[in-house]
Order: structure tokens, then sequence, then C-alpha cells
């Protein structure tokens, strides 16, 4: 007989779903060599944050390939797990991940979003750090971080326009 964690016990005829329950439990703690591999990749890019879809990318490319599908699920479990931090941006319509294993905290800065190639960048920086402490202090209001993100190109994508540019 299964029992409710506020102790009421099931009947007899509701232990399947108790045992589908348990099953679950198990699973949720049990790693995956495909999740095991998504955690590596994403622990590789040493704090980088990269979306959902290129980290999908990125398997399709591998023998054996992990399907998008999975990338997704998996992703899901790591976030809920607190082993990747989970970032949504462009309005709640897109979402960028990150390893979380080293312990650092991603909570007093600001990012950078390249719209050209989507990487997204830390930026540690003490000018925007006294900006959002002016409008704390006179206006009020304080800045989330997590959620500011200034959007522009980012150097790499700067050379390759330039470059594109000089050969026309």
């Amino acid at each position: 007989m299964c029992q409710y964690e506020n102790g009421f016990h099931f009947h007899i005829d509701k232990i399947k779903k108790c045992r589908y329950i348990r099953v679950m439990e198990r699973s949720s703690r049990y790693q995956t060599r495909q999740g095991e591999q998504i955690l590596d990749y994403l622990a590789s890019l040493n704090g980088s944050h990269i979306t959902a879809a290129g980290i999908a990318s990125h398997f399709e490319q591998l023998e054996p390939p992990i399907g998008k599908t999975t990338v997704y699920r998996h992703l899901e479990k790591l976030a809920d797990d607190g082993k990747v931090r989970r970032y949504f941006l462009d309005g709640g319509t897109s979402a960028c991940y990150q390893y979380a294993g080293d312990g650092a905290e991603c909570k007093s800065h600001f990012h950078l979003k390249c719209e050209r190639c989507g990487a997204l960048f830390h930026l540690d920086c003490d000018v925007l750090d006294d900006i959002a402490l002016h409008v704390r202090k006179a206006h009020r209001f304080v800045i989330n971080p997590l959620k500011t993100v200034f959007y522009g190109s980012c150097s790499r994508c700067l050379k390759e326009s330039r470059e594109k540019k000089g050969k026309s």
C-alpha cells in the first residue's frame, strides 16, 4: 500500500499510479549518456550562453546525433535540477542556457546579445553599475541585471561585416 506525504493511503486500485510515481522519481534522478553529453558541452563553453537551437545544431552534427526534442527535454531537466541556468530573452520567446556547475552566480551583471549571430555575453562594467546605482537612488527604481540585455553586434560579426564591405 502506498502513502501520500500527508499520511493518507492509496486504495489497492491506485497502486498503478503509485508505481508510476516511483518510476518517475527514479527517472528524474537518472542521468542518461545524452544528458551527460549536453551538460559536458555546456561546461566546455566556459560560462558562455547558448540557445537550445544552437545546442541542438551542435549535436545534430555528431555521430550518433542527438535529436532536437531530446536536447530540449534534457535542457528542461538540467535547468530544473539547477545544473544549467536558463535565461529568457526577447520577451520570453527564446531561452539561452549556461552551465551552472562551477558555482559562479550570474546575478550582478548585464548582458550583451549579438543580433547577427545570437551570442550572449556577460558585461561587467563599472559605468553601468554607476548608472544602476543612480537609477536606484535618484529614481527609486531597481534595474534587474538578469533581464537587462543590450542588443547590437559582437566584435566577430563587426569584423566579418567590415571584411565583406572591403571585398565589394
